[in-house]
């Protein structure tokens, strides 16, 4: 296994990469100061199967950082780590691209779970972006997927859980085409726009307590 951190604080990177060598003793780990320099390793060392990226250094604005890795290695999925915890910008950093934001205050074995999740190719969130809404949207929200069909539902749980279409089909035994129809349903019937936005509106609902129609 092979992982970047990308942080401008030296002792951070060292508290990092030392938690990371007991969770993983066989992982290979490297460290950019800067994005030119993430990008730079990146290019030189294809093997990286995940960023660890921190939000604020210096000379960076907002998301550029975040901006300029995803465009220039779409495959290699990004977890924030930052010392800011707003959920408007955990779910900012998801929109623009990262696969989870984990905040430097966690313990060892938040971080390691966020980083497994990522690796497994769902995404990691945190509990405060699944608190972020006020309760009028959130009942709202439940009452759109009460909406959706008992197959959709188990469609809905497996995007939640990172899952492709194929792997998806595969599960329910049924088409592609049969699974991109449920979740193009699935998209309308919750008034998003994306499979990540599904994951990010919906974390945190109770759904033992939401009954869909039949």
């Amino acid at each position: 296994m092979h992982l970047l951190i990308v942080d401008d604080h030296p002792l951070f990177r060292e508290a990092l990469a030392s938690t990371l060598a007991l969770a993983y003793p066989g992982a290979v780990l490297h460290e950019a100061d800067g994005i030119a320099g993430a990008c730079a390793t990146l290019g030189r060392e294809r093997a990286i199967e995940l960023v660890l990226l921190d939000l604020s250094m210096q000379g960076v604005q907002g998301f550029d950082g975040l901006a300029t890795i995803r465009a220039q290695f779409v495959r290699v999925p990004i977890l924030v780590v930052s010392g800011l915890d707003d959920p408007r910008i955990m779910r900012d950093a998801i929109h623009h691209g990262a696969a989870g934001f984990v905040p430097k205050a966690v313990d060892k074995a938040t971080l390691t779970r966020a980083i497994a999740d990522v690796l497994a190719g769902g995404l990691s969130l945190p509990p405060a972006l699944a608190g972020a809404a006020n309760r009028p949207e959130r009942t709202q929200l439940a009452e759109r997927v009460a909406r959706l069909t008992p197959q959709q539902m188990r469609v809905l749980g497996m995007i939640r859980q990172g899952k492709l279409n194929k792997q998806i089909a595969h599960a329910l035994q049924v088409g592609d085409s049969t699974v991109k129809a449920h979740v193009t349903e699935i998209l309308r019937k919750l008034e998003v726009g994306s499979r990540t936005q599904i994951v990010i509106e919906t974390a945190g609902l109770d759904f033992d307590h939401i009954r869909t129609r039949s």
